[in-house]
């Protein structure tokens, strides 16, 4: 359907004071993209109103609203009745007194977060040396994997060298002492360019640092640089081209935390945050074949990074082990009184809870028929299977469809960009087919107010069920993608940690997704290192990068 220019004047769809007049004809056009129909007298009567309705969007579109400003009406994924278990108990992660330095660097490199913390705690390795082996990483393969946007190199010499310094003098500040990362480019870090990976912003600097980044650099993290997203947290492709798969450099990286992803897997980094919104750490974790961690929606600040769905965004980290995920995330775990929608929660990880006693279940028909990789799922089932794990079959069938109510994000995110759709900006994206950000913002703003509203209510009945469905069992098993999982725990904000469990025909990496309770990612973390103890999966290196 071509829309009428009155439908699109209507909705003060252009920029500057629309004079077109609206007639009853406009509105015919206008309620026939909502599927509504309206009496002559009806129609009549909604004239005066929707004048002064245009009018008062004129008035609004005068005050600008900087990205970061989050709506008034906060998302809460608790069910009625739910509070989060808020008492911090000491965490004990059974790390190993010693490890065995390897001789080379790209051995070093691979090595895991917990493992590289031994030996810079052990005086094994410095931090200076340990950042420069990745600095020089960065630099021989980032360009081949288009995977990054900024190198700190100056900044991260000199922390190293300080933690360096305070390990010398017998100050330990834990697990993440002088250990270097990486972030996606959508977190702010002040005096660096933050580019969200598109052309309108790629010299954009935004003069604070994220709170996620802030933690990491109390704890003695050690930035090396930011990494691609796909332009907006879309994809994996950026203004400067397309971020790549180690494992196979003529495909992605998926998205939108590409950089992060092909980063940790080419051994650019031991880890790397990444966001996700609608499985921007799931998918990239998959096609990278590294081990990423979506924390449930409240549990990190969203301080300082770019907004996409002020209601669905997560930050969680991407690294080579479901126990690295675990020390960052106890890093960056907390409420944060400048993210109203951030929630108290312990998270409470000890080596000594007994894995063997946690129930868990999988959604049986997703693991049968003939669909491309299941074998590696199955595989899955059959390691707990062996580990002595009773697992329960069950079945992910909510009576609420969540793909209408999807459509909350791409509202979020049209208000989020409203000014790239409304100044013509949205031309500068790299991107401009059916299904990129700026077709899809322009459609979003002719979704009502009053359906996302209605969106919102359902969303509510769908976490009940997924509380209901879900408080029986310490972990579901799950194959990454199928059915409709993914999108139904990014509506509901539940935790997920994504394994790798294999390679599919192509060469390229597969997943198995673990599922638990709001709030209980320590459950995922304990089964998620169990099987990882018992394969080696996560172990594999992209040939390409293995030297």
């Amino acid at each position: 359907m071509i829309f009428g220019a009155s439908a699109f004047l209507a909705l003060g769809f252009t920029l500057g004071r629309n004079t077109g007049e609206i007639t009853p004809a406009t509105i015919d056009s206008a309620a026939e993209l909502i599927g509504l129909t309206f009496s002559t007298s009806e129609k009549d009567s909604m004239l005066n109103a929707l004048n002064t309705q245009r009018d008062n969007f004129e008035i609004l579109r005068q005050t600008k609203l900087d990205n970061s400003v989050a709506p008034a009406l906060i998302f809460n994924p608790l069910p009625q009745g739910f509070f989060p278990d808020q008492a911090q108990e000491t965490l004990d992660w059974g790390l190993d007194e010693t490890v065995t330095l390897p001789a080379e660097e790209k051995d070093i490199a691979y090595l895991t977060v917990y493992q590289l913390a031994v030996l810079i705690k052990n005086k094994q390795i410095s931090s200076e040396r340990l950042t420069q082996i990745y600095l020089n990483r960065i630099k021989t393969y980032s360009d081949t994997l288009q995977s990054l946007i900024t190198l700190l190199e100056k900044p991260a010499l000199a922390k190293a060298q300080a933690m360096d310094a305070e390990l010398a003098a017998g100050k330990y500040r834990g697990p993440l002492h002088g250990i270097p990362y990486g972030i996606k480019d959508l977190l702010a870090v002040k005096g660096t360019k933050t580019t969200w990976g598109a052309n309108p912003y790629k010299d954009q600097v935004v003069d604070e640092t994220a709170t996620v980044v802030e933690k990491l650099e109390e704890a003695g993290g050690v930035l090396v640089g930011k990494f691609t997203l796909g332009a907006l947290a879309m994809g994996d492709v950026w203004y400067g081209g397309v971020t790549k798969n180690p494992w196979n450099l003529k495909q992605g990286s998926s998205g939108s935390s590409a950089g992060s992803a092909s980063a940790v897997s080419a051994g650019l980094v031991p880890f790397a945050i990444g966001t996700e919104t609608l499985g921007s750490i799931v998918s990239p974790s998959t096609r990278n074949g590294v081990t990423g961690l979506r924390p449930t929606y409240g549990r990190v600040s969203k301080h300082g990074a770019m907004a996409l769905s002020w209601s669905m965004d997560k930050i969680g980290p991407i690294s080579r082990s479901a126990l690295d995920n675990a020390i960052v995330l106890s890093v960056i775990n907390g409420m944060d009184e400048k993210d109203a929608s951030s929630i108290p929660a312990a998270f409470n990880y000890s080596v000594e809870n007994e894995v063997k006693e946690l129930k868990v279940g999988y959604f049986k028909s997703f693991f049968e028929g003939d669909r491309p990789n299941i074998k590696n799922d199955q595989a899955v089932l059959e390691v707990l299977k062996n580990q002595g794990f009773e697992l329960h079959p069950l079945e992910l069938k909510p009576s609420i469809n969540p793909a209408p109510i999807a459509n909350m994000l791409l509202v979020e995110g049209a208000a989020a960009f409203d000014e790239l759709t409304r100044l013509d900006l949205d031309d500068q994206l790299v991107a401009q087919h059916r299904n990129a950000w700026p077709n899809i913002f322009r459609s979003a703003r002719f979704i009502p107010a009053v359906e996302y509203v209605q969106m919102s209510r359902q969303r509510t009945l769908l976490i009940q069920e997924m509380h209901a469905l879900m408080k029986d069992y310490d972990v579901i098993v799950t194959p990454s993608f199928a059915g409709q999982q993914l999108q139904i725990t990014n509506l509901t904000g539940h935790p997920a940690l994504c394994l790798p469990n294999g390679f599919g025909e192509n060469g390229s990496p597969t997943s198995i997704t673990l599922l638990a309770n709001l709030f209980e990612e320590e459950k995922l973390i304990m089964l998620g290192r169990l099987i990882q103890e018992n394969t080696d999966w996560q172990s594999k290196r992209p040939p390409m990068f293995d030297r």
